[in-house]
């Protein structure tokens, strides 16, 4: 299943990438996030708190489903945004924090989110830019999103 949109929005250079310094990015196509991806991430981190894995017991608890780590949500922002914009002619490419990070509702196993972003800014650092991205993970259908957050990225040329 596709991680985005049917072509990502697609810029060459740093030059072209600091003309998009405050603009929409738009959404992602939505991915599912099931069961299985919830197990796989809590076997790669070794959280398997029974409200991630199992079903049976989840359904009596607070969210009436098992639901995906918080951690999850947010690993999936690099291919949702990967999806929306596609940097080219640069020689290296680094994911350099968080500014913030907020889980406003749990994403139960079986639903679908997508992101929706903005390129907050672009600033010059040696040998290249930071930019700012401020996503939001949303739950298809759900009052309100499963993740907020600024993510900072460097690209050197």
């Amino acid at each position: 299943m596709p991680l985005s949109p049917a072509a990502p929005l697609t810029v060459n250079g740093l030059a072209e990438l600091k003309k998009l310094a405050g603009s929409e990015l738009g959404a992602s196509d939505w991915i599912a996030v099931t069961q299985e991806r919830i197990n796989t991430f809590a076997d790669a981190t070794g959280d398997h708190q029974w409200i991630h894995t199992d079903p049976a017991r989840a359904e009596n608890g607070p969210f009436g489903a098992p639901i995906a780590h918080g951690y999850l949500t947010l690993s999936l922002f690099i291919p949702l945004f990967t999806g929306l914009l596609d940097v080219r002619g640069v020689t290296t490419k680094v994911n350099y924090g968080l500014d913030k990070v907020r889980f406003p509702a749990p994403v139960t196993a079986g639903s679908r989110i997508r992101l929706r972003a903005a390129l907050a800014s672009v600033d010059d650092v040696p040998g290249g830019v930071q930019i700012a991205v401020d996503g939001t993970v949303e739950i298809e259908g759900g009052a309100k999103p499963a993740c907020v957050l600024r993510s900072l990225s460097r690209f050197y040329g």
